[in-house]
This record gives C-alpha cells, sequence and structure tokens, in this order.
C-alpha cells in the first residue's frame, strides 16, 4: 500500500461545500450516506448474516424469505409469528445480489443505528480502533470487520461516503460480524482521528514503504490501525493524523496484500503484543 499526496483533501473531508458538518467528527445524525433513505429496509442473506441478524436485539425485522432447509439450519427457532415466506431457492436468487450463496435465507431488516465515535472508544489497550481511508469494496470492508470482530476491536470507523453501505454482500462477508462490531461512520476522518487522538490512542497507519515495522512502531497502550485503499492508500492529509507509520515485514517476492488480509495480520499483531 502507497500513499497518495496529490489529493486536496480539504475538497473531500466535506469541507468545500459551506454546509456546516454536524455531530462530533462530522456524524450525520440522519441517514448513512449510502443513497439510501434512512427509512430503507437492508436485504441480508446467507446463514452466518441472517442468523447474527436474527439474535441481534438491536434489528428490526420485517421479512424473512426461507427454503425449510435454510431454516432448519439456523441455530435456534424463530418465534412463531415471525414473518416467514417459504420459497424454493430459485426464488431467493432472484432477490440477492447475482450468484450469491443465500443458503435458502434473506432476511429484510432495518438499518442498524447509528454509532458516534465517542461512544466506543473505552481506552482498553486490549481493543484496537481499525479506521479505514477509502475502503469501498464491500468484500474487503465486511472482511476486515470478521477478522476486527475475531481480535476484539471496539470498532471500524470509515467515512459515510467513499465507503460501501451497509448490504447483503458486505454482511455476507463480515460473516456475522455486522450485528456484534460497533461501525462509525463519519463525514470527516481527519477529526475522527482527532477525536481517537484526545481519547489517548496512537494512531498507526499502514504503509508499505514506512521505513519502521508494525512491530515496532506498536506501543503498549490503546491504538488505532489505519489502512487506506489498495493502490492509492492513504490520503495526504489521513498520514498527517498519524503519530507514526508502519509496514508488515512482508518478503519482496510479493509488492503488497490484499488490505483486508493485511488488516487481519495488524490485529493480530495488535492482540499478540504486551499491553
Amino acid at each position: 500500500m502507497t500513499n497518495r499526496s496529490d489529493r486536496q483533501d480539504g475538497d473531500r473531508e466535506g469541507g468545500r461545500s459551506g454546509k456546516p458538518l454536524r455531530g462530533r467528527a462530522g456524524r450525520m445524525k440522519n441517514g448513512r450516506g449510502s443513497g439510501r433513505a434512512s427509512t430503507g429496509m437492508v436485504r441480508l442473506w446467507g446463514r452466518h448474516a441472517v442468523e447474527a441478524a436474527l439474535k441481534n436485539p438491536n434489528r428490526s425485522h420485517r421479512k424473512l424469505w426461507a427454503t425449510r432447509e435454510g431454516v432448519e439450519s439456523l441455530d435456534g427457532e424463530l418465534p412463531t409469528d415471525f414473518p416467514v415466506e417459504w420459497a424454493q431457492p430459485a426464488d431467493l436468487a432472484r432477490l440477492v445480489a447475482r450468484d450469491a450463496p443465500h443458503q435458502g435465507l434473506v432476511l429484510e431488516c432495518a438499518p442498524l443505528d447509528d454509532i458516534f465515535i465517542d461512544d466506543v472508544l473505552d481506552g482498553d489497550p486490549s481493543r484496537p480502533v481499525v479506521v479505514l481511508d477509502q475502503v469501498t469494496d464491500p468484500h474487503n470492508v465486511g472482511a476486515i470487520m470478521r477478522s476486527a470482530a475475531a481480535f476484539n476491536a471496539c470498532a471500524i470507523v470509515t467515512q459515510d461516503r467513499h465507503a460501501p453501505p451497509e448490504s447483503g454482500t458486505l454482511a455476507k462477508s463480515a460473516s456475522g460480524a455486522l450485528e456484534v462490531l460497533p461501525w462509525v461512520r463519519v463525514v470527516n476522518l481527519a477529526r475522527a482521528l482527532e477525536e481517537i487522538a484526545e481519547a489517548g490512542y496512537w494512531r498507526i497507519g499502514l504503509d508499505g514503504e514506512a521505513q519502521s515495522t508494525l512491530g515496532e512502531a506498536l506501543p503498549s497502550g490503546p491504538v488505532a490501525l489505519v489502512l487506506g485503499a489498495e493502490g492509492d492508500g492513504m490520503r495526504h492529509n489521513i498520514v498527517q493524523h498519524c503519530d507514526a507509520i508502519a509496514k508488515l515485514p512482508i518478503s519482496d517476492a510479493m509488492e503488497s496484500l490484499n488490505v483486508s488480509n493485511a488488516a487481519a495480520i495488524a490485529l493480530y499483531a495488535a492482540a499478540t503484543r504486551p499491553v
């Protein structure tokens, strides 16, 4: 991953339009910046994603389309009055993305409520924060969520724009992590990093061209791991809001790693360091 230094970050961080930023870190209190109305529904599919959403008390569910086999695969029984429409696999395939592995389950539910950044920063050095700068692929973001939940991260932070919305594709890649890992979406990522620093976190940006390795840069206290998009890497303004820049010690055989793989390795390093 390499840095991008030629972008005018002020234009990209919500400052050019002249509209006031709302909430801490510019968090918008209504809507999720994804082109979907705040009252819109989300359609999830796949056993892990649907099962986790059904178990999440913070989810409002509207309807489940399912095969008999799909419902039998769930851990636990549905409430007797739960709205289920029985369907064939071919019918379910028309409700989801093309070639998506629905596993006999498609759930329509309300999006998760907004979470604010100061609600998740607990200062626990064993629970890192993951910050993503314009990582837009829902498969990558979902996979990063899965790793973040596995390594007990306290939250993932992305922009409202230039990040994927809550969706079935992302939820399937997250394999249930969407329901348990707090996801903070902000307008101004640089301002969010300032708040993270004010809460006592050491902000480490990952860049393949850094001089120090992640192991050398990791402190013993609370840490925020900052990753940029593949190819472009972190924007210049985001780099400037990091306390240290570090690389993963990969061999010369490969130029870089997929951002979700890099996140998993970084989370492992943070989880196994002395705190």
